[in-house]
């Protein structure tokens, strides 16, 4: 047994972390950063679908329909692809609309319908709580079991050292809820504290769990294998190793169906998934992220149930609690403790966000219309309706929370959590045909809309509501075993004589068969109004005009200035009117000094509205100040349209711009390069110049020496002869070179290719240096691998190259030369490495530069005239191949000649 006030204690600590987080996450906000602006803590916060009955249902449901729990995690695994799709629409919609409930999409879809955004409101107060009083169930039976130790049914429910540990904890959600999430009156305003909270809440409930699953698995037996082997050989776990016999499969594909479909329409999903979004990219995570989070949060569930199956066999432990009664059972008061606030994180997540969702509602669409309705000039009531709609919000929540405890106490104690939260499912289910037909079928209208809703709600009451008050005061048990009056064909769990479903899946049926015809059919034979066409457009077509409804007015009348600005100021206040007022006019360059008011600024006021107190009501405030005139389809068509065409060409011109401003920038670059080379080649025919005169001064000297003396003496006369000789054959190399380099940059330069022995071809290179390498006394050291594929060259250009790397390594080299000849499956490679100084890194990418030697005449002026590399390097890629600098560790230089044994694709 666990003391009573340790655990509230414990409870409270709790709390009061959520207040912490919540209240940093607001802090965080007002410094212009945000915790809910990530696709984690965006995934987290979806797991808000995982509520009390994840944690403790599920383990409850195994021991009636064996693995049949895991259709409600299966069905929104599979439409996680559809829903990513779904969602982002809708998002784009809410987020152009103004929108801020589930009750506000469909009624601005619908024309701005206020009577069917009241609608949607009650049908979903009624439908949500018996979900609500699940939690309550969830939390109150949890303390109690902890804190009487008993693992039996017949522990007092509801009862605590306070005396009702459920109303304790309802009014401890209602003061969480009230203080973060009615702080502002804007209603599609992102509640950041909430968030916070929540994805703190889903990490916390999946640590729980996981903790309680691997001590079942791990601790209390020998892993999986030992649990399912031992349930197996038990006869009453057998059959739960497979899908219940009657309506199985059947009743799998709903139940995946329905929990498809409750993952986007249940009101705290939407909230989460559509309202509280930031930015739609989030999506790409969450559609993984989510389905692993469900994932891991039932990996555990089947070794739990069956684990608590073996220990409590025939004792009769409630399953829904054996998370937390097998903890008990071997005294791990801390692992119960933690597991107890796993379940309370569940519970209180989905609460706190499912409260405020109803909260919202219930003030937009509920009290404002009743308020305005009743007296829509009141000036009274327009200067005060910002303190009105925080204290009708915060009255929804009161309200909410004080009916689900009702009916915690009076019903939902007979009953199984799933089986309660299951009821719910099936009456949220009612708003797919309204939201799905939407978004994707323009003739969908408000007659469909709202008679298909009534009708699927009157099922889901007849079929599930009223069987669960069987035994009560108010139903008796042969409304459910023999129908009303007696009349079979009217049963609520056989309707029209249809059997072997469950009866969650029975009514699913009839609902949505009766919801979905009713809808299709009243918007087929039915009209829609203007403003309905005008909706259904901009609902259909979000991907094409989202991105124009703000600079596109859809409303045509008359107002002014001082009436826009004056109903405005009345939830706004006068100084963020006026800040958003002239930021919109700003935007869209819109004159504020006329005393009429733009119909864009129109537009945008109700918008603004919108996000507050609903689209409808909304209307109705906006139509009270102002004189507004029916905008027709093909005049809000033809207003898109231009808007569409403004922004293409707008698109088209800044295109145009940037092409004319890269272009620009191309010429500049290619006049700057043009400019570069000019002074290349001048500096270049001044480098030859130079190159040419030095041997031709050294001719002309000695020319004359031997015109002016003819009694030279014969040695003497033969030495200058020489020198002659040698300064010709200089200038000739020296022509030759260049005549060369223009060949090859012109590509006029052709190879003659034939089959060559490559490894003779270098020791005949080396062989040829060989006088200038006994003159510095350097030893050239041969690392040849033997070679094994024929190669196909320009045998003269090849050793022109060769020679002229060994005669630069001869220049710089201490005392040796390292030649380096590898074979690969394609390529050969040739490394003429030597022991020099190097070349310094700034000089790297400028040896190969045909200018090189006149563009860094200051940096260093070796022998020669500067063109051999370039030449070279031209000659590689005339084969297909490539010279290049490598990187040695050490001192020297290496040069790595690379080319495909057939440059030519010659047959080998």
């Amino acid at each position: 047994m666990i003391n009573s006030w340790l655990l509230i204690c414990i409870s409270l600590g709790y709390w009061l972390l959520l207040f912490a987080i919540a209240w940093g996450a607001e802090r965080y906000k007002l410094k212009g950063r945000s915790l809910s602006n990530s696709p984690y803590v965006y995934s987290l916060s979806l797991a808000v679908y995982c509520t009390a009955w994840t944690f403790y249902g599920s383990i409850g449901k195994v021991k009636d329909g064996g693995i049949d729990f895991l259709a409600v995690y299966i069905g929104p695994t599979l439409m996680a692809v559809p829903t990513w799709f779904i969602l982002k629409k809708i998002i784009r919609i809410c987020k152009a609309q103004q929108i801020s409930t589930i009750a506000d999409f469909i009624s601005s879809r619908y024309g701005k319908n206020l009577s069917l955004a009241a609608l949607v409101t009650v049908f979903l107060f009624f439908g949500i709580i018996p979900y609500i009083s699940l939690q309550l169930k969830a939390i109150s039976e949890s303390f109690n079991l902890l804190t009487q130790s008993s693992h039996f049914i017949g522990v007092p429910k509801g009862l605590s050292i306070f005396g009702n540990t459920a109303l304790i904890m309802a009014i401890g959600m209602a003061v969480f809820a009230v203080l973060f999430g009615t702080r502002r009156i804007e209603a599609n305003e992102k509640h950041e504290g909430m968030i916070a909270a929540v994805a703190f809440e889903s990490l916390i409930k999946l640590i729980a769990f996981l903790a309680a699953g691997i001590f079942v698995c791990f601790g209390v037996f020998n892993g999986f294998g030992d649990i399912f082997s031992k349930a197996s050989q038990v006869p009453s776990l057998q059959k739960l190793f497979t899908l219940p016999e009657e309506g199985g499969y059947a009743n799998w594909f709903w139940t995946c169906a329905l929990s498809g479909m409750a993952v986007i329409f249940l009101p705290r999903q939407f909230q989460v998934a559509v309202i509280e979004n930031t930015n739609e990219k989030h999506l790409d995570k969450a559609i993984w992220l989510f389905p692993l989070y469900l994932l891991l949060i039932n990996v555990f569930v089947l070794p739990i149930a069956f684990g608590g199956q073996l220990l409590f066999n025939n004792m009769g432990v409630d399953s829904d609690y054996l998370i937390l009664d097998i903890p008990l059972l071997f005294n791990q008061k801390a692992l119960a403790l933690l597991v107890f606030i796993g379940g309370y994180a569940a519970a209180t997540g989905m609460i706190i966000v499912e409260t405020i969702a109803l909260s919202t509602m219930f003030s937009n669409h509920l009290v404002i219309p009743m308020l305005l309705a009743m007296d829509p000039g009141n000036a009274k009531l327009h200067d005060n309706l910002s303190r009105v709609i925080i204290h009708s919000r915060r009255a929804g929540i009161i309200i909410t929370l004080t009916a689900a405890y009702l009916y915690y106490k009076a019903i939902s104690g007979h009953y199984s959590l799933v089986s309660i939260g299951l009821i719910s499912f099936v009456s949220v289910a009612q708003l797919m045909p309204a939201i799905i037909g939407g978004i994707f079928w323009k003739k969908g209208n408000k007659l469909g809309a709202l008679v298909g809703i009534i009708l699927g709600f009157l099922i889901w009451l007849y079929t599930l509501v009223l069987p669960s008050l069987a035994g009560t005061a108010f139903i008796t048990n042969s409304f459910v075993a023999e129908g009303p009056y007696q009349i079979w064909w009217l049963k609520p769990y056989a309707l029209l004589g249809l059997h072997g479903f469950s009866p969650i899946v029975h009514s699913l049926f009839w609902s949505m068969l009766l919801n979905l015809s009713a809808y299709i059919g009243f918007s087929v034979f039915s009209v829609q109004t203007v403003t309905e066409q005008n909706q259904a457009e901009i609902f259909v077509e979000v991907n094409r005009y989202a991105p124009l409804l703000e600079s596109t007015s859809s409303w045509k009348g008359t107002a002014y200035m001082p009436d826009i600005t004056s109903l405005l100021a009345n939830f706004l206040g006068s100084v963020r009117t006026n800040q958003a007022i002239h930021a919109f006019a700003q935007r869209n360059n819109i004159n504020l000094n006329e005393n009429k008011a733009d119909p864009k600024l129109v537009a945008y006021a109700e918008r603004v509205l919108s996000g507050i107190i609903g689209s409808a009501s909304a209307r109705i405030m906006v139509s009270a100040t102002v004189k507004e005139e029916e905008l027709k389809i093909d005049e809000l068509l033809n207003i898109l349209k231009e808007s569409q065409q403004l922004m293409r060409l707008n698109k088209e011109l800044t295109r145009k711009t940037d092409e004319l401003e890269k272009a620009r920038f191309e010429l500049e670059i290619v006049n700057s390069r043009l400019k570069e080379q000019d002074e290349l080649k001048d500096d270049f025919l001044t480098t030859v110049t130079h190159e040419l005169r030095t041997p031709i001064t050294s001719i002309r000297a000695f020319s004359e020496i031997l015109f002016d003396n003819e009694d030279l003496e014969v040695e003497e006369r033969r030495q200058y002869l020489g020198i002659i000789i040698k300064e010709t054959e200089r200038i000739s190399r020296l022509i030759s070179q260049v005549l060369d380099l223009e060949k090859y940059d012109s590509g006029k330069q052709k190879l003659i290719t034939q089959k060559v022995d490559l490894k003779s071809l270098v020791e005949q290179s080396a062989i040829s240096i060989d006088q200038l390498l006994r003159e510095k006394n350097i030893v050239i050291i041969k690392d040849f691998k033997p070679c094994v594929h024929d190669v196909f060259i320009d045998e003269d250009k090849i050793q022109q190259v060769l020679i002229n790397l060994l005669s630069n390594a001869i220049k710089f080299t201490k005392d040796e030369i390292v030649l380096k000849l590898r074979f690969t499956d394609t390529h050969w490679l040739l490394y003429v490495e030597d022991n020099g100084a190097g070349i310094p890194e700034e000089l790297r990418d400028l040896i190969f530069e045909k200018f090189y030697q006149a563009k860094n005449q200051t940096i260093r002026k070796p022998k020669g005239s500067g063109l051999g590399l370039a030449i070279s390097k031209r000659i590689m890629e005339l084969h297909q191949g490539n010279l290049v600098l490598i990187d040695k560790p050490k001192s020297g230089a290496v040069f790595l000649l690379e080319v495909p044994y057939n440059p030519l694709n010659l047959p080998s």
